[in-house]
């Protein structure tokens, strides 16, 4: 994710990004960063092309005060159109946080209103771009994805296929169940579960996993963000396993996503095992603590071997 501080809106920075995430890794570890860029309204399609060369994957589309870091997203999207027509020439992948920001638009309906105002009017201008709606949490966008065109797909959080806005409140304020998007009524909990564990091979896996630390989380304005990466794949196997579709997980977690980007599929292989286990309440993190989705609940899949 390029939304940092500064935010990543150039391939050399996304490059630099990407030599300070490799050498974090352990040694033994086997990760290769897709690298992405964060438009802004001030990205050419000269830089677009610079990036491709560069091997740059996709561009993220914040609109502007949208979530986390996303100050320096897009405020005009007439602007960003010929951005766009390059990065469709270029076959790059336009990444979309699909929220507006108006605030007279009801929080939990900036998704839906988003398809309409935004979206769709992108979508007409530059048909022939690939764009990947991430984390959707509603019905509307189910639906839109499902009857869209092939090159429009979705990623799919753990958060927005088990829990709905009740977590946000239950036995008081719950600032470790806020995230952005937020989370919807039931109706869309079962709507994005519903895609997610379908044969429709445009919704795939994507955690949008955010480490805050505790202090922040737990704050008088505490800020957006589930981190779900220790126990997502056990997760997304008790909700495929809750919707009788286990048989699905693999193409969901593994094959629909590179598919789409175009990248080879991963060779290796994950094995998880039906066994019950307790996640913890807390990892250490830098200085502080970070607290991961699903704290000191019992999950009943977990990773044996990678």
């Amino acid at each position: 994710m390029p939304n940092l501080v500064p935010p990543v809106t150039s391939s050399k920075q996304a490059l630099d990004y990407r030599q300070r995430i490799l050498a974090a890794i352990p040694g033994k570890a086997d990760f290769q960063p897709l690298m992405t860029c964060y438009l802004t309204d001030n990205t050419s399609p000269d830089e677009v092309y610079e990036a491709k060369e560069d091997g740059i994957v996709a561009y993220k589309l914040y609109p502007a005060g949208a979530t986390t870091n996303s100050y320096s997203g897009v405020t005009d999207f007439q602007t960003v159109i010929p951005t766009l027509k390059a990065m469709a020439d270029a076959g790059l992948l336009l990444l979309v946080h699909g929220e507006v920001t108006d605030p007279s638009v009801d929080f939990f309906d900036r998704e839906k209103v988003f398809i309409e105002q935004k979206l769709k009017p992108i979508m007409e201008k530059v048909p022939e771009l690939r764009i990947v709606m991430e984390h959707i949490t509603t019905k509307d966008a189910a639906e839109f994805v499902h009857n869209g065109p092939d090159n429009l797909a979705a990623s799919i959080t753990p958060q927005h296929m088990l829990l709905n806005r009740n977590a946000l409140f239950l036995g008081g304020l719950r600032p470790h169940a806020f995230c952005l998007p937020i989370l919807k009524r039931e109706e869309h909990r079962q709507a994005v579960l519903d895609a997610a564990t379908s044969t429709c091979a445009r919704f795939f896996l994507g955690t949008d996993s955010a480490p805050h630390p505790k202090h922040l989380k737990e704050a008088a304005c505490g800020c957006a963000g589930i981190y779900s990466a220790p126990v997502a794949l056990a997760l997304y196997a008790h909700a495929f396993e809750m919707a009788g579709a286990l048989d699905r997980l693999e193409a969901f977690a593994s094959l629909r996503g590179p598919d789409f980007y175009s990248l080879p599929r991963n060779e290796a292989k994950i094995t998880l095992q039906k066994a019950d286990w307790t996640v913890p309440p807390e990892f250490e993190f830098g200085d502080g603590v970070v607290v991961p989705m699903w704290a000191g609940q019992t999950l009943s899949w977990q990773i044996t071997s990678t």
